[in-house]
């Protein structure tokens, strides 16, 4: 806060920036929290030989927000992992990352850092069915990808370190940046792993499919259940409040210090200019006991004996309002006529 009571930049930065942040941080907060209670509400179905009549006989014949729990199966073909033996599934994801050092000139350390180089996802068509096997009624899966958390299993990671020689390092130096290798990852969602879909479910054309729903609701496909899905989510709630309730009370603690200096400093300027008109009638008072004109009185005349010049500096308030003499015939402790306010030292004035 500054003398004209503003402000100071630090603090409207710190103002602007923690509001900003709760702003953001509640939104998803929100977001999440809206989430856990569609969660909470969704209808849980059980793949059986009933499941088909029960869509049958629901309006549209959709369940517009419903739990399923089964089993990978293949409908067709199956993807086999490119690099383990024996290892089937509907959905494979390979990436490559780069990964290197970065020289931060600010903390002047070096920084791990990744980016994703390459990445390629492949899919079949795949369905969930029921733990029993001997119910043969499956839910096809439509659009996985588009699912909010794609709980995929790594099956395969390997990292190929670079090759560095001392032309490449002296490089790596001046440049400020440092590679150390390729991160290899093959992710997949093999056959036969219990898979959680929540999602749309419909009966079409006597096949049962579990798509992305509308409303904006979430759709999610993962290898937790439903009580682990559930928990996991608000768990996510918790920190997002967490969040929004730091900067939220930084935000308001801020402003509340703001109004505070403003109003201290509009009680202090208040009680200066009391001081002021105070003074200035005490001077008044003072010309007319010792029966003098005030257009006589200079504008540079002591305010306490109004015959000689003014010719000290009050400090800390930077008043200069009296001469030497009247100054050393202050009572103890000394204080400025205008303001009161204590003198700390007395600078003394050289007219030339």
């Amino acid at each position: 806060m500054d003398s004209s009571g503003k402000p100071s930049t630090a603090q409207v930065v710190v103002l602007a920036t923690s509001s900003a942040l709760t702003a953001i941080f509640y939104s998803i907060y929100r977001s999440r929290a809206t989430t856990v209670s569609r969660l909470k509400e969704a209808k849980k179905v059980s793949i059986d030989q009933d499941l088909k009549n029960i869509l049958s006989e629901t309006p549209g014949r959709c369940v517009p927000y419903a739990v399923i729990e089964g089993v990978v199966r293949s409908v067709k073909e199956t993807l086999n992992s490119q690099f383990v033996d024996n290892c089937k599934g509907v959905i494979e994801r390979l990436t490559l990352k780069e990964e290197k050092m970065v020289w931060n000139r600010t903390t002047h350390l070096w920084n791990s850092t990744e980016k994703v180089i390459h990445q390629r996802t492949n899919t079949v068509p795949f369905g969930l069915g029921s733990h029993d096997e001997g119910i043969a009624d499956t839910v096809r899966i439509i659009r996985p990808l588009d699912a909010a958390e794609l709980d995929l299993e790594t099956t395969y990671e390997n990292f190929h370190p670079t090759v560095q020689s001392l032309s490449n390092v002296i490089g790596h130096f001046i440049s400020g940046e440092r590679p150390k290798g390729i991160h290899e990852t093959e992710e997949m969602l093999r056959v036969g792993d219990s898979v959680t879909g929540v999602g749309e479910l419909v009966l079409d054309n006597n096949l049962i499919k579990l798509q992305p729903p509308k409303q904006g609701f979430c759709y999610f496909l993962t290898r937790l259940d439903y009580e682990s899905l559930l928990r996991r989510q608000g768990n996510s709630v918790r920190l997002w409040r967490i969040l929004t309730v730091v900067f939220g009370v930084a935000a308001c603690s801020t402003l509340l210090f703001i109004l505070w200096k403003r109003y201290m400093h509009h009680r202090q300027s208040k009680k200066e200019r009391s001081m002021l008109e105070e003074f200035k009638e005490q001077q008044r008072k003072r010309i007319r006991e010792l029966n003098v004109e005030e257009s006589s009185v200079s504008p540079t005349s002591c305010t306490v004996c109004l015959s000689r010049e003014r010719s000290c500096v009050f400090l800390e308030c930077g008043h200069v309002c009296a001469c030497t003499q009247c100054y050393e015939a202050l009572p103890e402790p000394k204080k400025c006529p205008i303001c009161r306010a204590t003198i700390d030292r007395v600078v003394s004035l050289f007219n030339s």
